[in-house]
């Protein structure tokens, strides 16, 4: 597995670009063939290229994760694969390359590997918008998901995950001169202003929802009106109802100053993963690891996807470790070899069911 990870690790894999994402998957396909013989189909996309194999039998069980990953070309050289006092560290190993591997392994350890699908996909740190669809496609052939990302806080499986989503909001004034006439003006600032302490007061923090402004910027010259501002706004619910009060909010959202103008565009696009979605495989799980928690966490994967289709889905059966998205970011070495396990034992346990 360490042989597999160093090789993935040293094709750098940012999301967006399109040769890079090109190469990590054909590393990805050459991967999966040495380990587990047959055809892995890149399947292309205006985003990258996907990578899909399949035992070739009835499908039971599809593992799901993505190799893009968050960090820019040139990384590598700065954090080269290593591995120190039982851990491995490099970009993109923790989300999820470590799970990646773990997965092909886990797969290549059993006998009986017809019901098997395995689908690697190329834009999921940016919102999984060219492979959704394929997602879905497969999780229902499938009947039931396991998601590679990276295990919760202590080795903890993800049986929860809150629905995520980005809101953009364009405001639209006029310009004028700031000190000739700027009763001239509708002013973007001040109108975005109001709107931002009206959209912070979507929280909901006590039922698991956060409603956060992050970006904001307006205007072009001090001594300019603005006559534009933009916010973005990150979403995060635990509860369908949740999704829907808050996206008819931003729909309701109306101007303050006369003469301004609010255009609105984004959702809550990943549902919540609840642990209805998991409980049945995360029973089987324990089952095996009798050790093993489950937790909600607050970040979104394509698990969010599949589980609000109906179809079983348990996540966060990925690398042991942290600091995803961080230079920090690592996988514990010493538990890989359990987690592949796992994931071998639940497919043996859904080939047969």
């Amino acid at each position: 597995m360490l042989e597999d990870l160093k090789m993935l690790i040293e094709v750098e894999s940012p999301s967006g670009d399109l040769g890079a994402v090109t190469a990590s998957a054909k590393a990805v396909a050459t991967v999966i063939e040495r380990r587990l013989g047959g055809h892995a189909a890149l399947i292309e996309s205006d985003r990258g290229p996907h990578v899909h194999w399949s035992g070739g039998g009835d499908p039971k069980v599809l593992l799901l994760g993505h190799h893009d990953t968050v960090f820019p070309i040139g990384t590598l050289e700065r954090r080269p694969f290593t591995i120190d006092g039982g851990r491995a560290t490099g970009p993109g190993i923790f989300d999820m390359l470590g799970g990646l591997v773990q997965a092909v392994h886990a797969v290549a350890s059993l006998e009986d590997r017809s019901a098997v699908e395995i689908l690697m996909t190329a834009d999921e740190e940016t919102g999984s918008y060219a492979s959704r669809v394929l997602i879905e496609e497969r999780a229902l052939a499938c009947g039931a998901v396991l998601v590679l990302e990276g295990a919760a806080d202590g080795g903890a499986v993800k049986t929860g995950r809150k629905g995520c989503g980005t809101f953009h909001v364009t405001v639209s004034g006029r310009a004028a001169h700031a000190g000739l006439e700027p009763e001239a003006g509708i002013n973007a600032l001040i109108e975005a202003a109001h709107l931002v302490l009206e959209i912070a007061a979507l929280n909901r923090p006590e039922i698991g929802t956060t409603v956060t402004p992050t970006i904001a910027s307006a205007g072009t010259m001090n001594n300019v009106v603005p006559a534009e501002a933009t916010i973005s706004v990150d979403v995060r619910v635990e509860r369908a109802e949740e999704k829907e009060r808050v996206e008819a909010a931003f729909a309701a959202l109306t101007p303050h100053l006369d003469g301004a103008r609010i255009a609105v565009r984004g959702s809550v696009r990943r549902a919540p993963l609840t642990e209805a979605h998991s409980k049945q495989l995360f029973a089987m799980a324990k089952q095996l690891l009798p050790t093993l928690e489950g937790k909600t966490v607050g970040g979104g994967s394509d698990g969010n996807f599949t589980g609000v289709l109906g179809v079983p889905t348990l996540d966060g059966l990925g690398a042991v470790g942290g600091g995803a998205h961080a230079d920090h970011e690592y996988v514990e070495t010493g538990m890989m070899v359990e987690r592949a396990e796992l994931v071998a034992g639940l497919v043996q346990s859904l080939q047969t069911a």
